[in-house]
């Protein structure tokens, strides 16, 4: 794991009343098209306007839904756009109405707005918000309306984040302020991956003490859902990856037991079935791959069983026998892993602080934003867990 410097990056009262109410020009990483490499561009950053935000991006990891909306959504009206959805950085400006944060907050964006004022949010059951960017451009997974220019065009903003690039807007319900001696080269990871598949396993599972658990999958958000079903209090952890490189990691995470689907003979719900005694308690799929979520419910105990959606996919209808849920299973999705964003995302932070929860085991690699098409390689052939981009290296 290579160790990066640790940022401290307070924004001077004169560089925010140089460039405040001002368009900004900057660096970013450009998908022009599906399917190609990323370009890195000289954009445009307009001011942020009434309720909005323009952040300075420190860092922020590369997490498959980046690759999803590249090489498998491939939505030509999802383009061209600046990925990127798990950042962190510091308040630059301000627009009209904004009061709760100021220029020099430390921050997280959060690709699931918390307005607070909607049927979603105030209701417990749920961290949907009417107000997302999710509510009108789901399938597409970026907004119509930007803040960026690029060469004449407009250029969309990917899951209302888009923290591939050095600044980025937006509005105050999509913006989690976080403590000032925050770590932002680690708890950018709390945007996105570390809270899916954490939050996954304690609020959406409701992962009980004693109980056995099964992770498939075992990058970031598989490795955050053992290290849950660890903090729950589960007494066997199975993790289950083709990669058997993966399972160092796990074990440090929590894991008590590996399976490699590829070294049976036999489906493995019926492996786990024999290691189990029946099957597990709760399951938890972190792949996205719609035959792995069916052979997750599968390897559930009936009765009782809950089995959790957790890999993000909108590429195929998933299937299973009626019986399955007849005999007493659960299936259920989680999104963000069930968390509230702008409430929890500032406890995440706390609780990597003081070590309940980890993040530093993710990281295993730090690159410059230039070098983005090298992360994703990277994590198209599975070799790194997380990669950080310095985004505005100091």
């Amino acid at each position: 794991m290579v160790s990066p410097k640790l940022y401290t990056y307070p924004l001077s009262t004169s560089q925010n009343m140089a460039t405040a109410g001002k368009v900004i020009k900057c660096r970013a990483a450009v998908a022009w098209k599906p399917n190609a490499p990323l370009v890195i561009e000289e954009i445009e950053v307009a001011p942020p306007q009434e309720n909005e935000i323009r952040i300075k991006v420190i860092a922020t990891g590369v997490c498959h839904t980046d690759l999803y909306h590249l090489f498998e959504g491939k939505h030509e009206e999802g383009f061209p756009a600046v990925l990127g959805h798990e950042g962190a950085g510091i308040v630059e400006s301000v627009g009209p109405g904004v009061t709760d944060f100021k220029p020099g907050d430390k921050v997280i964006p959060l690709f699931i707005s918390q307005c607070g004022d909607c049927v979603f949010c105030k209701c417990p059951k749920t961290n949907l918000c009417e107000r997302s960017w999710t509510s009108v451009r789901y399938g597409i997974m970026s907004e119509a309306d930007s803040r960026f220019t690029c060469r004449g065009k407009v250029i969309l903003q990917f899951m209302g984040t888009s923290t591939f690039s050095e600044y980025t807007v937006l509005n105050q319900i999509a913006v989690a302020k976080i403590s000032d001696d925050a770590r932002l080269d680690r708890v950018c990871l709390l945007g996105c991956g570390i809270s899916t598949g954490y939050g996954a396993a304690i609020n959406t599972a409701q992962v009980t003490p004693g109980s056995v658990c099964a992770v498939f999958g075992l990058g970031a958000v598989g490795l955050a859902a053992v290290m849950g079903c660890r903090n729950a209090g589960a007494s066997r952890i199975i993790a289950v990856d083709i990669n058997e490189d993966k399972f160092a990691k796990a074990r440090a995470l929590g894991a008590t037991d590996f399976v490699n689907p590829k070294k049976h003979s036999k489906p493995i719900s019926d492996v786990l079935s024999d290691m189990t005694n029946g099957g597990v308690d709760f399951s938890l799929e972190c792949v996205g791959n719609v035959a792995v979520m069916r052979s997750a419910l599968e390897s559930c105990a009936k009765g009782w069983g809950v089995s959790v959606v957790v890999g993000w996919t909108d590429m195929a209808d998933f299937s299973a026998r009626p019986i399955q849920l007849i005999a007493g299973k659960t299936w259920k999705g989680s999104l963000f892993g069930g968390f509230k964003s702008k409430d929890s995302v500032p406890k995440l932070v706390l609780d990597y602080k003081s070590g309940k929860i980890n993040l530093d085991e993710f990281v295993t690699h730090n690159m410059p934003l230039e070098k983005v098409n090298d992360a994703i390689e990277l994590m198209k052939t599975g070799g790194c867990i997380r990669t950080i981009l310095d985004v505005s290296p100091k």
